[in-house]
């Protein structure tokens, strides 16, 4: 069975050493999360997912779940207890308000909580993945009652949550949604129509599921314009707060798939089923993409985390397995063979994943403390800057990340050999499970034009402009460092391929779009990697000041050191190839006639 250990020091470091965490003490939750209720935390998450989560999956891969003939979905063995495990830890609700039940702590904690979660079972934590997104909809959009009503059983995971969007002519473009929402006259609504595709639709875990539903009211506009969003629960709740009479709503059939076999993915029916309206009528997009953006970096999680875990058993897997002898001389002569981390291009690998995944995992632990400052900072500029930075970063990390852990999943597959392609072993699963991140919640080429068309304009290129300048500012203040020369030489190289891009779309996408979209997945990458290798920077400052120190760390520094290394003279110089492809246009990419492929 595959192994995980959940990266808690390595977190600690970025959180500490890097990110800069304590100074932002003043701000509401992080006055009630030092460094030692942090510590604490995130030892504890450790070990439900280590002891509690990590022995579902691959049982729970295996054995799926099942739809009964009544409708109902029962999920693996194992789900239940670790759900109650999760739910009555208080997981769901770590950074959910205090009115609502939860604790109040920075999102940025429950981040770091989803990794581990993911990386030791991604199918389990879509459950309460998905519930928190849910809960962050209803907190900013939901009326008084409908908070009243869901939000404190939602946060205690007595309750789950889930958004229902896609339907079978439609995914991307949610313009073209069909399914109804007709007024009862007493303020409710009845919801017809299916939806498909729908995570944790139905399931034994909770006796509730609150549905979040795009819908079009009768008579409203064509197209986006037209679009409401509805919570439609899977029970009706009585004035008291007790369960009712099931609503009408049922699970048609789960969906068959590559991976995530533990999820119930399912195509979920409304026939006439009472619904409520959240927000204004005709501006449920607004609404729903409160939950998109969460689930978007949710999902730029699950693909670092399955990178991590791949990761992991693939490095103890290369010190354990003997095959040949070193280039250089056998290295362990007493034995039959060599194990193969002593072989370059095995160390080549393993090198490529780990020094994507430190960094990847400073990238989004940086975006998630942004997110918390434009939440709760009462600083109008810092809330503005925070609020530019998630705007950016978040189809990056969706798209980069998903795109780079599938591939590095992928590569660690490949450290078995034979063995990695046989399912006892797990490698085959943690390929599978990472495919979807790459899919659903806007697959990667629409992050790729979300970027390019519509992030890089907002407010005048606010946003990239400030990344820019802060880049910028860490180049200068560290030009004459000479043991950040290996970092900052290849940063400013690959920041100027960066600007080049983006000044070669300003004075050619204009006129011709289909250059923009023809460059668009080039130029999200060629932003990842700048941004990876911002992150290796700053992680290499903290990294030399803290081993400076002493006490001890000289060996763990020093290794990050040497991946940071790695990474800027290996994956860095990939942006050159990007400006190359970007500034190629897209003349060939559309001349071929559609009959010709």
């Amino acid at each position: 069975m595959p192994t995980y250990r959940a990266p808690v020091e390595d977190t600690l470091f970025l959180l500490f050493d890097v990110l800069g965490y304590e100074r932002h003490a003043n701000l509401p939750g992080f006055a009630d999360a030092g460094r030692e209720t942090v510590e604490a935390i995130l030892a504890e998450a450790a070990r439900l997912c280590e002891r509690t989560l990590l022995p579902t999956n691959q049982a729970g891969d295996l054995a799926g779940c099942a739809l009964g003939p009544d409708g109902s979905v029962k999920t693996p063995e194992g789900f239940r207890d670790a759900y109650r495990a999760f739910a009555e830890g208080g997981w769901i609700g770590l950074s959910a308000a205090p009115e609502h039940g939860g604790q109040g702590l920075p999102h940025l904690l429950t981040s770091v909580v989803n990794e581990y979660a993911s990386s030791a079972n991604m199918a389990f934590a879509m459950y309460p993945g998905l519930t928190q997104g849910a809960i962050a909809a209803l907190t900013l959009h939901g009326s008084e009652e409908q908070k009243r009503t869901y939000l404190p059983r939602m946060v205690s995971g007595e309750w789950t949550g889930t958004m229902n969007l896609t339907e079978p002519h439609c995914g991307t473009d949610l313009g073209l949604i069909r399914t109804r929402a007709t007024p009862a006259g007493d303020g409710s609504y009845r919801i017809t129509g299916s939806k498909i595709f729908i995570s944790s639709g139905e399931h034994d875990l909770t006796e509730n599921i609150v549905h979040l539903v795009l819908a079009r009211v009768d008579g409203a506009p064509a197209g986006t314009k037209g679009i409401s969003l509805f919570v439609a629960p899977k029970r009706l709740v009585n004035p008291d707060g007790s369960l009712g009479a099931r609503n009408g709503i049922s699970c048609g059939s789960i969906e068959r798939k590559m991976g995530i076999h533990g999820n119930a993915t399912c195509v979920m029916n409304y026939d006439g089923a009472a619904a409520w309206l959240v927000g204004e009528e005709n501006r449920g997009l607004a609404a729903m993409f409160t939950m998109m953006n969460e689930a978007r970096l949710g999902v730029g999680v699950q693909g670092l985390s399955q990178s991590e875990v791949a990761y992991q058993n693939a490095a103890a897997y290369a010190k354990e397995r003997l095959q040949g002898r070193a280039l250089t001389g056998a290295k362990e002569p007493s034995r039959p063979a060599d194990p193969i981390i002593v072989h370059p291009d095995v160390r080549r690998t393993l090198l490529s994943i780990k020094a994507f995944n430190e960094a990847a995992r400073a990238l989004i632990l940086w975006t998630a403390l942004k997110g918390d400052v434009a939440r709760v900072s009462e600083d109008e500029r810092e809330k503005r800057e925070g609020d530019d930075h998630m705007s950016l970063m978040t189809p990056v990390i969706k798209g980069v990340i998903t795109d780079v852990g599938f591939d590095n999943a992928v590569m660690a597959q490949q450290m078995f050999g034979g063995h990695g392609y046989i399912a006892e072993w797990g490698m085959e699963q943690f390929v599978r499970d990472a495919r979807i991140a790459m899919i659903y919640e806007g697959a990667n080429g629409v992050q790729a034009m979300d970027l390019v068309g519509r992030k890089l304009p907002r407010d005048g290129g606010r946003a990239v402009m400030a990344f820019f300048k802060e880049v910028d500012g860490f180049l200068a203040d560290n030009a004459e460092d000479g043991a950040l020369k290996p970092f900052t030489g290849p940063l400013r190289r690959a920041r100027e391929d960066l600007q080049k891009a983006t000044m070669w779309f300003m004075a050619n996408a204009m006129g011709k779009p289909d250059n923009a979209g023809a460059g668009a997945t080039d130029y999200m990458h060629l932003f990842g990697l700048v941004g990876l290798g911002y992150m290796w920077g700053r992680i290499a400052k903290a990294a030399v000041a803290k081993r400076a120190e002493g006490n001890g760390v000289a060996e763990r520094m020093d290794a990050k050191l040497v991946a940071g290394r790695f990474f800027m003279e290996r994956t860095l110089p990939e942006t050159a190839t990007r400006l190359a492809r970007i500034a190629a246009g897209a003349d060939t990419v559309m001349a071929l006639p559609a009959d010709a492929f």
